[in-house]
């Protein structure tokens, strides 16, 4: 018996010898798709048509650098959270945004013609299903647009929400 244990011994320090020298796994994250919704990274004011302050919002790469957290303010009492991530098996981005309206909104999609174009749908209490698409665009000034259109009544595209982002 002394001896298994000590022959025990012996093959567990050789593994934690040669796991010791191990290199570290490459960032699971880094490749040039994960980093494609990088232009809207930052601490940002939110206005609308006019120039009005609609609230404000935090986009910060977090979970090893896998995702994008928004943190949206409006400093009147609605706020909300997304998640994105780019999903490499399916090859697009996907988000999943949650508010304290109680909406969950879950949205895929990827770059087109440099705009990141997500879209999905909700259903209402009614059963009446609401297509969104929503789009942000990188402007020449550092600033995003973000456009998100819903489906109406007859099924037509109508804007929902047109903003603009500017770094604090």
């Amino acid at each position: 018996m002394r001896k298994a244990i000590v022959s025990l011994l012996g093959v567990l320090a050789m593994s934690l010898t040669s796991m010791a020298g191990a290199q570290p796994a490459a960032p699971a994250c880094e490749g040039a798709e994960h980093r494609a919704f990088d232009f809207w990274l930052g601490e940002w004011n939110v206005h609308v048509a006019g120039g009005k302050l609609a609230g404000t919002n935090s986009i910060k790469r977090e979970i090893g650098g896998c995702v994008l957290h928004e943190r949206y303010d409006t400093g009147r009492g609605y706020s909300g959270e997304s998640f994105n991530i780019y999903d490499a098996p399916r090859k697009l981005w996907h988000q999943t945004w949650v508010d304290s309206s109680g909406l969950l909104l879950v949205l895929e999609g990827g770059l087109r013609e440099g705009r990141m174009v997500l879209e999905g749908q909700t259903t209402g209490g009614d059963g009446k299903v609401t297509r969104h698409r929503i789009s942000w665009t990188p402007q020449a000034d550092g600033s995003v647009r973000q456009l998100w259109e819903s489906t109406g009544p007859s099924g037509e595209w109508t804007v929902a929400f047109d903003g603009r982002y500017t770094r604090r």
